[in-house]
């Protein structure tokens, strides 16, 4: 069982899967929706206070010493596009952002948002937190759909 915790932990962890695909990957390693949903959320939080307060600093290194310069542009092109919504609502609009579980959304893009708007970790890591509940909810319901059906045929 800890193979399986542990191969749910870390894809809650990367970019762009994050929660909504560590839920489904430890449903299908036959741990428990709801260990899965947990341990998504640990995971999915892991890397994100260190994003919120070291992306800024990186890129301005990077930008500053003439390293991957069209990557960082890249990065801050992402987060200033999407950083309109979230400024105009503020904490709720970063947690809209979180929420919504596809790719382009999540913790890490929420993490890199924050940090190109200078918000506090102590203002952006609940609305971030809040958003990896909300998108975990809504993948565990919709992981329940597909085992249900699943079970039904």
């Amino acid at each position: 069982m800890l193979s399986e915790v542990l191969k749910t932990l870390f894809t809650a962890m990367l970019p762009v899967l994050e929660i909504r695909g560590a839920i489904p990957v430890g449903v299908a390693a036959g741990l428990d929706p709801w260990l899965a949903f947990a341990v998504g959320i640990v995971g999915n939080m892991l890397p994100i206070p260190a994003l919120i307060l070291l992306t800024r600093h990186i890129i301005d290194w990077l930008k500053k010493h003439g390293i991957l310069v069209r990557f960082t542009g890249w990065l801050e092109r992402k987060g200033a596009a999407k950083a309109k919504t979230v400024q105009r609502y503020s904490f709720w609009g970063l947690f809209i952002l979180v929420a919504i579980p596809l790719p382009g959304t999540g913790a890490w893009t929420g993490a890199l948002v924050a940090s190109l708007l200078d918000m506090r970790l102590k203002r952006a890591l609940p609305a971030i937190t809040m958003g990896v509940i909300a998108a975990g909810i809504i993948v565990l319901l919709l992981t329940y759909g597909v085992i249900s059906v699943g079970t039904m045929a």
